[in-house]
């Protein structure tokens, strides 16, 4: 278990915009080896695409249809040329006994499990998250 990070605010927390969206598709990143774009319905008419680095844990087609948790108001990034409009929540776990630490070199896939938040019941696409 990793170290805990300082407290925050309350207030500093209640601007961070949780939402449930429902994964339309996704497909292996074009131009990188980790990364997953997703294309998901957000409850907006327009929906958004993120890039998601859970490549090693996941087939993309074995994602469509799955509600997830979303940090809705991350600013927009380019990641390896293609946007990124929000992050996907995930839970990383060590495998066993872990690897030895190489400085600046986190846990892959061999070494770890990554996890997507999820709802255990449908829920309408874009609702909060508190």
């Amino acid at each position: 278990m990793s170290e805990p990070l300082p407290a925050i605010a309350y207030d500093l927390f209640a601007k961070i915009d949780f939402r449930v969206a429902t994964i339309l598709s996704a497909e292996i990143h074009p131009n990188a080896d980790k990364l997953l774009k997703i294309r998901l319905d957000d409850g907006t008419p327009e929906g958004r695409q993120v890039c998601a680095g859970i490549k090693a844990w996941y087939d993309p087609t074995s994602l469509v249809g799955k509600q997830v948790i979303i940090v809705a108001n991350l600013e927009s990034r380019q990641l390896r040329g293609e946007i990124s409009q929000g992050m996907i929540l995930a839970a990383s776990d060590l495998k066993g006994e872990p690897a030895p630490v190489v400085e600046g070199q986190k846990p892959g896939p061999d070494e770890r499990d990554v996890f997507l938040l999820t709802v255990d019941k449908p829920v309408k696409a874009g609702s909060k998250v508190s």
